[in-house]
């Protein structure tokens, strides 16, 4: 896939040796880019991303930086957050997300990079 290199690919190795075995909300969770409710009765937070493998989190950033300019699925992605408003990192973590749960997917399913399909 374009953007996803050999540091991302020997980290996810390395740190996420789930990939592929759990649901795309599981390994989101995991990852620590899925979003958190902040909630309490009538007290309506913001939601925010907590928790997860840093490291994993940290490299998938850098990585998700240089897709949003070289692969054309997460350009348009990112270009469409940022047209409804949202800040840049949250369009980056979005686009994190999307990344990690087609990652999980063409694992799960042993499947190429299609960039049609995604």
């Amino acid at each position: 896939m374009t953007g996803v290199g050999k540091v991302l690919a020997y980290t996810l190795m390395c740190e996420l040796p789930e990939l592929g075995k759990l649901n795309r909300k599981e390994i989101a969770a995991l990852v620590g880019v899925a979003p958190m409710n902040r909630e309490s009765g009538r007290f309506n937070g913001k939601r925010r991303i907590k928790g997860g493998r840093h490291r994993v989190r940290t490299v998938m950033f850098m990585a998700m930086m240089s897709a949003i300019q070289c692969n054309e699925v997460f350009k348009r992605k990112y270009q469409q957050l940022k047209a409804a408003g949202k800040i840049p990192k949250v369009a980056v973590v979005a686009c994190m997300r999307k990344l990690i749960v087609i990652l999980n997917t063409m694992i799960k399913n042993g499947e190429s990079w299609d960039e049609k399909v995604a």
